[in-house]
């Protein structure tokens, strides 16, 4: 069988995301800025090639081994042999590589979700796996230009956002679990110390549902959320784009992105570079974004064997914003752009990434996989904020804190064997491996200090300058942990309809957390554990399968900050940790590989969540893991392909959670967690029937009420928020162009997105116009 192919430009394609660098930061491949730096974006291209006709694609492209003869001397020798005709000669690897990618690029383009191996630790289809992947493609991304993570999961079911610590962590919510620092942020499936994690390295993102602790060790039970790396390709292309953007007249802000990617030689080796920058004005009324990243990375694609390496430096300093304040349920009267701490609020830093991984295939049925990553990340932070406020004078009191030297880290080494075999007539795919993790948050000087009052009616800045009054007692945060597994997975093939699954992991961790100079100790936990999974599914045809599941999650319980009693309380392996179970049954289809989702219902219950009862004999309070919280709901995604023309990702959820036993919060509801939320974005494809291409797009994601605090004493109001795009492709002196314009936030919404407490509310940002240039060769 022969495939036509023609690949126009880069097929792969990088989004160009919002936040954005100076027209002339983009110059050079190795650094691309000198003052700049990045959010997350990235435009992924296409570069033209030739059209070539090849021979059906292999599943990955493989270099020739030296005993076959190259195309290049088959040329040769029929050139030698006048007379003959000489043969057709063989694609070479970088034709291979062009024509399988452009193929990609055509699914691509149709919101075609392609979950990666590394979620669910195997390549199995997801209609044969029993847990909930949600994936937000690559061609999403680009579409859309996210500016983090809590941006590209609107698309996502049963997704908020939690405290970001004033905008400068991932926080997401699923199910109705997750924090900043819940551990639960992963690249190519292993552990990120959860900054901020999107970037233009990022190809798309998956979001695994329910208790994960199977294959991740310590977790939340909502899930992971797995961002997926650009990789490098085998054949030669790559892009520049320069993107203008403005929340207002005079708040601007420009970005420059280079992507390239090729072969180094012809055995299978090849490259990438991703380079990125961004200074952009804060939409509020002071403040800015500047950001740098570089990315290179290296594979080695081989006849058994693929080799990939991965390095990410970022720097950034971004406003430490932690929004407005809510008085008596509404929040403050003044305009949304008006910032309540001053403009040296700010938090800086550099982050490092390196990941290295081998995948070696040992014969058609098995495979081995060994990854590692090392992840940390430095800061400070100028954390002005807001302690009480007067809504009727207008006088708020503030306190003048700081972080100095923040230290993060995160070690993650995993090896896992994957195949199948036949016992009797029945299938069983395994998954055998085990894991080690060594985690370390520390914040060493914290800055503790008084502010004048500031009246929110009249504001006058610049009046104070950052704290510099070190308090002993709260510095030296740390919390460390270290836990190393072994799993085990088998899914038995009981029919060719028919198969259920079993799991099982052994954990031992340690994990130690405390504050103050000198140190003390808050919690020292050691302890082992079991836990298990179980599942079925039943393929009602090869496009719908039927599954279910129960599946468990541990977290231990810690606290860095004392404890009452004057932090007499230490946490200790006598008190149990936190216990997730989750039931989920559903539905899955892949009509024609153009059409995808999930339909599942869930039922979530953590158990042994910290509990404080004063003991009245005593006088002090007493705590024991007796608390219980669950979350209940429905969650419907669908994405992919409606006609030739029409593509979409929607997604509807429905999360009640609630606490339900503990003595203060009992019929609570979780903080932040909205019991509805939907999205749906259309793109229409005009394809070819203009000069160039054009493509339009656009949708609105809804946030129904959330709690803002544990108990329940004020609420977050529900909104919709609407983007639309308009992509058009041509050429310019035979070189493919794209211009891109996005508008989010459409009718400027004012929203809120999630609280910390009624006296720091994030707010969503403005409307944002941006239009992006990109040349692809």
């Amino acid at each position: 069988m022969k495939v036509r192919a023609f690949v126009d430009g880069c097929v792969s394609g990088h989004r160009t995301r919002a936040g954005k660098s100076r027209a002339g930061l983009l110059i050079g491949a190795a650094v691309l800025l000198a003052e700049s730096p990045s959010i997350t974006t990235s435009a992924q291209a296409q570069s033209a090639l030739p059209p070539v006709t090849v021979e059906a694609a292999a599943p990955r492209p493989k270099p020739a081994r030296a005993s076959e003869q190259s195309p290049r001397r088959t040329q040769a020798a029929a050139r030698r042999q006048p007379g003959r005709n000489p043969a057709p000669a063989a694609p070479t690897l970088s034709e291979r590589a062009a024509a399988e990618a452009a193929a990609q690029q055509a699914a691509k383009l149709g919101y075609r979700a392609m979950p990666s191996s590394t979620t669910l630790r195997s390549g199995a289809s997801p209609l044969d796996t029993s847990q909930a992947v949600n994936v937000v493609p690559a061609q999403v991304l680009k579409d859309q230009l996210p500016r983090n993570i809590d941006d590209a999961l609107i698309n996502v079911s049963g997704v908020t956002q939690a405290n970001t610590l004033a905008g400068s962590q991932d926080a997401v919510i699923r199910r109705g679990f997750g924090d900043n620092r819940d551990g639960s942020i992963m690249r190519n499936g292993m552990p990120l110390v959860q900054g901020r994690s999107l970037n233009p390295a990022v190809e798309s993102v998956e979001v695994l549902k329910g208790p994960a602790s199977l294959l991740y060790g310590i977790m939340d039970p909502g899930g992971i959320v797995n961002t997926i790396s650009e990789r490098p390709e085998l054949y030669q292309h790559g892009s520049v784009t320069l993107l203008g953007s403005a929340f207002s007249a005079s708040k601007t802000g420009a970005d420059g992105l280079l992507d390239i990617t090729g072969p180094i030689g012809d055995q299978g080796l090849a490259y990438r570079f991703i380079g990125y920058g961004v200074s952009e004005d804060y939409w509020r009324n002071f403040g800015r974004h500047r950001e740098m990243l570089i990315a290179p990375s290296l594979a080695w694609y081989g006849q058994d064997t693929t080799v990939q390496l991965n390095y990410e430096h970022r720097e950034f300093i971004y406003p430490f914003d932690r929004g407005t304040a809510f008085i008596n349920g509404a929040p403050l009267a003044i305009p949304a752009t008006r910032r309540l701490d001053e403009p040296y609020n700010n938090v800086w830093g550099t982050s490092d990434l390196i990941q290295a991984s081998v995948e070696h295939r040992l014969n058609q049925d098995w495979k081995l996989f060994a990854g590692y990553s090392y992840n940390t990340e430095t800061f400070s932070a100028n954390q002005l904020r807001l302690t009480g406020v007067n809504a009727t004078t207008g006088v708020l009191t503030r306190s003048n804190d700081g972080t100095q030297g923040s230290l993060s880290n995160s070690s993650y080494g995993t090896s896992y064997i994957s195949g199948s075999f036949w016992l009797g007539s029945m299938r069983n795919e395994v998954l055998f491996g085990g894991d080690g993790q060594y985690r370390t948050i520390y914040r060493d000087n914290l800055i503790r200090q008084a502010a004048p009052s500031f009246n929110i009616y009249n504001p006058v800045y610049g009046l104070i300058g950052p704290g510099t009054t070190v308090v002993n007692s709260d510095s030296a945060q740390t919390d460390k942990l270290g836990q190393w597994s072994l799993f085990f997975q088998d899914t038995l093939h009981l029919t060719e309809r028919f198969a259920l699954v079993g799991g099982v992991r052994y954990m031992d961790y340690d994990q130690i957390a405390g504050r103050g100079k000198p140190f003390k100790a808050n919690t020292d936990v050691s302890a082992d554990a079991v836990l298990p999974l179980g599942g079925a599914i039943f393929k009602l045809t090869d496009q719908i399968s039927l599954y279910a599941s129960y599946t468990q999650s541990l977290k231990p319980n810690s606290t860095i900050a004392p404890l009452s009693n004057s932090g007499g309380v230490v946490l200790g392996s006598n008190i149990a940790p936190e216990e997730g179970t989750q039931y989920e049954a559903g539905l899955k289809f892949d009509l024609d590989k153009r059409l995808s989702g999930t339909l599942a219902v869930y039922d979530i219950e953590k158990q042994n969540v910290l509990v404080s009862q004063l003991n009245t004999a005593t006088g002090l309070n007493v705590y024991t893991a007796a608390g219980k919280v669950r979350s209940r709901g429905l969650e419907i995604d669908v994405t992919g392909r409606l006609s030739d023309n029409w593509s979409m990702i929607g997604s509807y959820g429905y999360t009640d959670a609630r606490v339900i036993e503990d003595p203060t919060y009992a019929g609570k509801q979780l903080q932040n967690v909205a019991m509805n939320t939907a999205s749906l974005y259309l793109v229409y494809d005009f394809g070819t029937v203009l000069p160039g291409q054009l493509r339009l797009g656009g949708g609105a994601r809804y946030v129904g009420d959330r709690p803002g605090d544990a108990l329940n004493t004020f609420g977050l109001p529900s909104y919709v928020v609407a983007d639309i795009f308009a992509i058009y492709e041509t050429k310019h002196q035979a070189l493919p162009v794209i211009y891109q314009l996005n508008v989010k936030n459409l009718f400027d919404t004012v929203y809120y997105t999630s609280a910390q407490n009624n006296l720091g509310v994030a707010i969503g940002d403005a409307r944002r116009v941006s239009l992006s240039a990109t040349v692809k060769f």
